[in-house]
Formats: C-alpha cells, sequence, structure tokens
C-alpha cells in the first residue's frame, strides 16, 4: 500500500509543478482538511503523526481505495500541537515580535504514513480549492513554512515535496543524517541535532566505557538505517567492532523476530546499542521478556532514552541502567501549564478533541456494540486525576524543539516584514526569500537560549547522557553528563562515572569486548577471519617492546638499548669487557702480578750469586734483560684488563709485540751463543770473536727495532681503537679493542713466530752438545711450550666470544711468560739454592758422554 501512495507523491509533484508553472488548476482527488487550524494574516503549516496507524478498507483493485482510516490516537502528537500552538499565541500576543501581525496554523494528520505525509504537504501548499481548469495559477502558497514531521522516512518524502518549492519544512524529531544534504533536501530544517552527531557523540561514549565489541538493533527505516551506518562508521574509526545489526519494524513477521531473538542469544557482546523508537520498543520489550533476554547493557538514542513511556512499558526492568544521549532539557515559562489546558484544543477542532477525551479518559460519547470502552464520557472528566502519556513531560526537550520552529518562522518574517514598533506590511513574502533569511536567522529564546541553522540546517549538537535507575521500583531519569560539541574536540565528553548504576543494578562498568586487551609487553595479532577487535596478544621479540595497552605493533629498542624480561621498557644494554672488578679479571690479575714477582725474585736470586759460574755461563747480560723482558710480558697482560680506550687499545698490543720479540731475542741470543760455545772448542775454532758480548746486545736491538718498526708502521697507518661489537650478543655490547689493520696485527704475532721457530730449532740442534749443564735443553723445552701455547691460541682467540677473546689472549701471554721463565731459569735457580756444590767451574765445564 504505501508503494501505491508512493507513486501518487510522485503524480501530486509533477501536478503541483505543473500548476505552479501557471500549465492549469484543478484539485485532484478529495480534499482533505486539518485537524486543528486557527486563521491568522500568515499562516503556519504543521504535519503531524495524530495517529500511529491506518486500516485499509478495501483492497479488490477494482474500485478506487476509499480514503485511509487512521486509528490509534497518539497522544505525543497532541502534545506536539499544543507546543506550536503555545508558540503562535505568545507570538501573537507579544508587542516585540510581529506586532500588528497575526499567525494563524494548520495542522494535518500523517497518520504515520509516507503518502499521506507527501498529500497533506500539497493540501498546505495549494490548498483545498477546486478552481476551474482555464484558470492561471498565479497565487502563493497557502503557509509560509511547515513544522513536522516526527519520523525521518516521512520527512524526506515531505521534503523531497516542497524543495522545489522553496517551502521551508522544519523538523523537531526527524534526525536522519540524510536530510543535511541540501542538494537534496534544500528546504529542511531542524531543531534537533542530526544523527551525524549523536552517533559519533555515541560511538565516543562506548568508547569511553571501554566497549569494543557491541551488538546493534536498528529500525528498519531512514532513521535506523542512517543512524546505524553513521555509528558503524565512526566505531569503526575509533576501534570498536559491531558483532551484529539487525533490523527491526513493526510489521515484521514472528519469524523474523525470532531470528533476531536467536542472534541476540548466540552473541558474545554484553551491550547492545538501540537505533530504535519508542514503537519499537512496545513490541520488543514483551518478546524480550518472553525470552528472556536480559542483563544486557542497552545503549539508547534521544527516540527513547528519556522517553518515560518506554520506562512505563518496561514493567520486568530488561532496560534496567540503560544508557544513552537525550536532547538536553531546557524550560520554557509556561508551556507545561499550556500542554495540559485542553480548552484551546478544543476550541481548535471538536472532531479530534473527541476523539482525544475519549482516548484520553477510556470512554464514550456514544456507545456502540462494538466499542472497546463500556464507559459514556460525561465532559466532567478531570485531568488532573490522571496519569498516562499524555501528562507525562518527560519529552519536553522535544516540545521545546517545536517551540523553537515556530519562532524561527516568527523573526524571520519580523525581520522581512521590516517591523519595528509596528509592521508596515503584512503580505506574505516570497517562498525562496523567506528560506534564504530562514537559514540565516539568530535569535536568543526567551530563556536565554541562543538558536540558529548552520549551513546544513541543523543546530549546535548538544547532548545530556541519561542513565535509567531504578528507584522505588520504577525508572528514574539521572543525568551523569553532558556531550557538546561546541566544545573542543578532547573536552566535548564529561561523565560522571560514580553517578552511574549499570544493568542488573551494578555499580561495576560490565565488560563487552571479543577479546581483553594485550598488556604492555606484547601486541594484538587479528585472528584470522574475525573484526580486528577480536584478537591474539603476541609477546613482543626480543629488542623490542611496547608500553601501551593494546599496542597494535612492537617498537624496536634503539641500537644501544634493549628490552627488559617483562618487553614494556628499553633499557641501557649491558656493557661487557674484561673488568678488574669480576673474577676472571681478578685471577689474570693475579696470576699477572705473582708472574712479575717471580720473576723479580729470580733476578735478585741472580743478582746475588751473579759472580757464580751458573750466573755467568751463557752471558749473564742476557739473562737479566731475559728477566726484565719477561717481568714485562708479565705486567703487559694487565693493558687487556679493564674498559678499553684509545690509549689502552694501542698500548696492549705494541707493548705486548715489543716485550715478547725482546724476550725472544735474549733467548735466541742465548741459544746463539750456546752453538758459538760448542763451536769454539772445537780445535783451530776462532767462531766466539764474531758472537761475543758486543754483538749478542745488537742482535737483540736489531730483532727488538724490527718489531718497533712493524708496529710504527700499524700505528701510523691504521691503529687499534675501541670499538662497540653490538652484533656477537643482540641484548649486550661488547667493547673491544678492534684491530684497526689485522695484517698489522699478524704481522706482529708472525714476527714474533719466526723468532719463536728460528729459535726453537736452533736450540733443538744444540740439545745433545756435551755439556754437563747444557742451556739448549731447557730453551728447547721452553720454546716447545710458547710454540703449542700460540699455536692453540689462534683458533681458540677466533673462536672466542666477547671479554673471552682478551681473556685467551691473556691466557697465551702468561703462558707462554711462565713456560719460558720455568724452563730456562727454575733449574738454575734450583742449582744456585738447592745444590750449591755444583755451581762451580768444574762442575759447569765437565763433559757428559755423547750417546
Amino acid at each position: 500500500m504505501e508503494s501505491i501512495f508512493s507513486l501518487l507523491h510522485v503524480v501530486m509533484v509533477i501536478i503541483n509543478f505543473l500548476r505552479i508553472n501557471g500549465t492549469f488548476c484543478s484539485l485532484q482527488g478529495e480534499p482533505v482538511y486539518p485537524q486543528l487550524s486557527k486563521d491568522g494574516d500568515i499562516i503556519v503549516g504543521g504535519i503531524l503523526p495524530f495517529h500511529r496507524s491506518w486500516e485499509i478498507t478495501n483492497m479488490s483493485y477494482v474500485i478506487k481505495p476509499s480514503p485511509l482510516n487512521c486509528v490509534s490516537l497518539d497522544f505525543r502528537a497532541i502534545q506536539f500541537s499544543q507546543s506550536l500552538i503555545f508558540a503562535i499565541e505568545e507570538i501573537n500576543n507579544s508587542s516585540s515580535l510581529l506586532p500588528g501581525v497575526s499567525l494563524g496554523y494548520k495542522l494535518y494528520d500523517t497518520c504515520s504514513s509516507t503518502a499521506m505525509g507527501v498529500r497533506m504537504a500539497m493540501a498546505l501548499i495549494n490548498g483545498n480549492e477546486n478552481s476551474t481548469l482555464d484558470e492561471p495559477c498565479t497565487k502563493p502558497a497557502q503557509v509560509q513554512g511547515i513544522i513536522g514531521e516526527t519520523h525521518s522516512s516521512i520527512s524526506t518524502a515531505i521534503a523531497k515535496s516542497v524543495g522545489p518549492f522553496n517551502i521551508p519544512l522544519i523538523s523537531y524529531e526527524a534526525t536522519c543524517e540524510c536530510l543535511s544534504d541540501k542538494r537534496i533536501y534544500p528546504s529542511f530544517l531542524r531543531t534537533i541535532p542530526s544523527d551525524y552527531y549523536l552517533s559519533r557523540a555515541l560511538a565516543e561514549m562506548v568508547k569511553q566505557f571501554g566497549w569494543t565489541w557491541v551488538g546493534a538493533l536498528r529500525r528498519d527505516d531512514d532513521y535506523g538505517n542512517s543512524g546505524m551506518a553513521a555509528f558503524t562508521e565512526a566505531a569503526e574509526q575509533l576501534g570498536i567492532c559491531l558483532e551484529y545489526s539487525l533490523p527491526f519494524f513493526r510489521t515484521y513477521s514472528q519469524e523474523k523476530v525470532l531470528r533476531i531473538i536467536q542472534q541476540i542469544k548466540s552473541s558474545t557482546s554484553r551491550v547492545i546499542v538501540a537505533f530504535v523508537t519508542y514503537w519499537d520498543l512496545e513490541i520488543l520489550l514483551n518478546v524480550f521478556h518472553e525470552h528472556n533476554i536480559t542483563g544486557y547493557q542497552w545503549v539508547g538514542t534521544e527516540a527513547w532514552i528519556f522517553d518515560s513511556t518506554v520506562a512505563r512499558l518496561d514493567k520486568h526492568k530488561i532496560l534496567q541502567g540503560a544508557i544513552g544521549l537525550g536532547i538536553p532539557n531546557t524550560k520554557v515559562t509556561g508551556l507545561k501549564e499550556f500542554i495540559l489546558d485542553i480548552n484551546p484544543l478544543q476550541s481548535a477542532s471538536s472532531a479530534i478533541f473527541t476523539e482525544f477525551w475519549e482516548t484520553l479518559f477510556k470512554c464514550k460519547y456514544s456507545m456502540k456494540n462494538d466499542s472497546e470502552y463500556s464507559r459514556v464520557c460525561t465532559g466532567q472528566e478531570k485531568l488532573s486525576e490522571m496519569e498516562n502519556d499524555f501528562t507525562d513531560m518527560s519529552m519536553m526537550p522535544v516540545f521545546i524543539n517545536v517551540y523553537k520552529a515556530v519562532y524561527a518562522i516568527a523573526h524571520t518574517l519580523h525581520d522581512l516584514l521590516g517591523c519595528t514598533q509596528t509592521c508596515p506590511t503584512k503580505k506574505q513574502p516570497d517562498p525562496l526569500t523567506f528560506l534564504e533569511h530562514l537559514k540565516r536567522v539568530r535569535f536568543k529564546s526567551k530563556d536565554g537560549e541562543e538558536v540558529y541553522f548552520d549551513e546544513n540546517g541543523d543546530p549546535v549538537a548538544k547532548y545530556e547522557i541519561i542513565n535509567w535507575q531504578t528507584i522505588e521500583d520504577h525508572h528514574e531519569f539521572v543525568t551523569v553528563g553532558l556531550y557538546d560539541f561546541s566544545f573542543p574536540a578532547h573536552n566535548r565528553l564529561a561523565v560522571k562515572m560514580a553517578s552511574i548504576v549499570w544493568a542488573q543494578n551494578k555499580n561495576q562498568v560490565p565488560v563487552s569486548v571479543c577479546s581483553e586487551s594485550c598488556p604492555p609487553g606484547t601486541r594484538k595479532a587479528v585472528q584470522k577471519g574475525k573484526p580486528i577487535c577480536c584478537f591474539d596478544c603476541i609477546p613482543c621479540a626480543e629488542g623490542e617492546i611496547s608500553n601501551i595497552t593494546d599496542s597494535i605493533k612492537c617498537e624496536q629498542c634503539y641500537k644501544d638499548y634493549w628490552s627488559n624480561s617483562h618487553r614494556n621498557e628499553c633499557v641501557k644494554k649491558e656493557i661487557e669487557f674484561l673488568s678488574y672488578e669480576e673474577t676472571m679479571g681478578i685471577l689474570l690479575t693475579a696470576v699477572s702480578i705473582i708472574g712479575a714477582f717471580l720473576t723479580i725474585i729470580i733476578a735478585i736470586i741472580f743478582f746475588k750469586h751473579k759472580n757464580t759460574p751458573i750466573v755467568k755461563a751463557n752471558n749473564s747480560e742476557l739473562s737479566f734483560l731475559l728477566l726484565f723482558s719477561l717481568a714485562l710480558c708479565f705486567l703487559c697482560s694487565l693493558t687487556f684488563i679493564g674498559q678499553p680506550s684509545e690509549w689502552s687499545c694501542v698500548l696492549r698490543h705494541t707493548v705486548f709485540g715489543i716485550t715478547f720479540v725482546l724476550c725472544i731475542s735474549c733467548v735466541l741470543g742465548k741459544t746463539i751463543v750456546v752453538l758459538m760455545a760448542f763451536r769454539a772448542t772445537l780445535p783451530g775454532s776462532n767462531v766466539m770473536k764474531w758472537f761475543g758480548p758486543p754483538q749478542q746486545r745488537l742482535s737483540v736491538l736489531a730483532f727488538t727495532l724490527i718489531q718497533v718498526l712493524i708496529c710504527l708502521l700499524w700505528l701510523t697507518t691504521s691503529p687499534p681503537f675501541p670499538f662497540k661489537n653490538r652484533k656477537h650478543y643482540r641484548d649486550k655490547i661488547i667493547l673491544e679493542c678492534q684491530l684497526g689493520s689485522a695484517v698489522g696485527f699478524w704481522a706482529v704475532l708472525g714476527y714474533i713466530g719466526l723468532l719463536a721457530l728460528l729459535c726453537f730449532v736452533l736450540a733443538f740442534l744444540a740439545r745433545k752438545l756435551p755439556d754437563k749443564f747444557n742451556e739448549a735443553k731447557f730453551i728447547t723445552f721452553s720454546m716447545l711450550i710458547f710454540c703449542a701455547v700460540w699455536i692453540t691460541f689462534i683458533p681458540a682467540y677466533i673462536s672466542s666470544p666477547g671479554k673471552f677473546t682478551v681473556a685467551v689472549e691473556i691466557f697465551a701471554i702468561l703462558a707462554s711468560s711462565f713456560g719460558l721463565l720455568f724452563c730456562i731459569f727454575l733449574p738454575k735457580c734450583y742449582i744456585i739454592i738447592m745444590k750449591p756444590e755444583k755451581n762451580t767451574k768444574k762442575q759447569i765445564m765437565s763433559k757428559v758422554s755423547v750417546k
């Protein structure tokens, strides 16, 4: 049936357009008359849903359909009409606004039908008189502006119809965001904020309460679908997911309603956002109770959240603890008293008044057999004794919206007519001129509230946060916060959390999430095939952190930092180097000092017995120089311990290289002395004069100077330097000495190895010489230990990590130094101290048989 009337609407618009353009004039169909009316110089139109529904008596499609039979009187529309009449009467009695000009009104009934709404709009524009076909249509529109309609779907149809004629339509309750589009609805304005703002405010409020997994129930029309689409968009931007979004309309079949119930029951979300009207909840509340849909946290819109009718219908406390956004409650002096005074209603129309009286007091003036009321109306019933929807003033904010709409028209007329002390003309302004001025009107109500429209024809959005609290077994509407779009974005929402009572009369905020929040140290990973609100918490990898809840990614720590064990903070990486404070450093330091101390003791022993044959044998000068170099070898290992610095890195390798070459050169000199001494004992040999003490000193100096030159070349080209090694360990920084030039380092070691190898070969050749005390044997053994230590050093040095690399090098230095010290000097010390009888020239010079 609605589709038939929609087609009729299009035809009527075309006819009306042709009429306005002077083509022809003729009333189409039966005339319609207003429910309430009053004459005046300028007429304000009203289109209100006085009835909730309609009946169709004939659907045979054989004869012309009879007019709709409107049924179920709605007290709300009566209250809206009373508000409109109050504003007009107040303006007519004002000496400052439109003085001398009287406003009249014509209020039509839409029966909550889109087609009827359009038809009533056409009646307001054209009038009902029947004109001849050849009469030109030049008269202006019958009304200056239209107040209405309540529902967004009907308002969109009316706005499309009156838009081409520039007739303003000012709604007090149609909130669909679609109506803000001035390309489609150029003459539509409203005194209630758009769902664009409501949806965003709702989404921010839901986010504020920590609900990221919610269900949604929407009215299946322009209001519900458009509002829910806007809410879904805003919610997604804030990280809120809808588990479901279910449409509902009061004409839905039982099967469809049961599917809605099943979906809600099977869901895991505990919060339901409802874009519905109180008419929808009249049906749904009974169904919810029947199927035990309880314990949910409801979030409502201004369409029902402060409606006491819904509160009375909720007998089973299904909506207990509901929270939502309502229109701020302001006051207009005298409006409440006027609405409850039904005398003006009686004088404006007897037909609607009779139906209103019978419905209000549940009686009948003329009794019939099929009458639903058994009591006869006397006309003496008292309204003060009644408590029902009509006497309920909870919708006062919407009544004031009607009041504002009328005043917007009046202030625009006042400006256009040039009124001061009086209005110079009562002529109705041109619709287009009036519309343009209406869009720019700005005034203050008598209670100080500023009223104006933005570029989309919408007022400034401001909402109160309403909470349903059960007090003495009935619902009370408690204001617990405010949302004001005129404030900066971060200050728009203000909520008194301690004042809120939640679902099931609890003081704790309900939890409605698909997945629990990910703590710091983890990141969210969306579960496959599910919305972004359903996720797993994945621990951050090593070296990464997240220090906020519900982080979507882990941040990499800076290069000198590493994640702590909880992965929620970057801490400085542990610095690793061989220090004097740790056990290994202490032990190596002690061994090094002990080695140097033993060397000094041996030197003292040798010095005290310097004139004995065993000390004087093989050049005592070389022995003391060897002991000095060995002491330096022990002490140079200390440069490897401690935090590397520029000077320590240069010092440790150069001192090590030079002292060891000095040491090996002394040993090599002693080995050559042994060989030369044996050759000198042969008949006719004069070899010792070629390798006497001066030559021995010179050879040591020459061998050492070569190492000094290698070190100087290394230090001048690419010297060692302190370096932070971040590659070996991810969570540590190894402070080490970078070699600078690897060629220089291995050249230093290679030269030491070459001298050691040469010394070993010569000592090995002299090991079987027939002297009773042959030093070459001990030199051979010491060189064997020396070479074994340094050969094993190379793979150990390369494979050892961090500070152990340094420890291996120190160990090699100490081991080879102790090998030289013990193998060369310990036997001599034994003879000096334990066997002094063998420390004679005769014993030293005696021969042993050679096998």
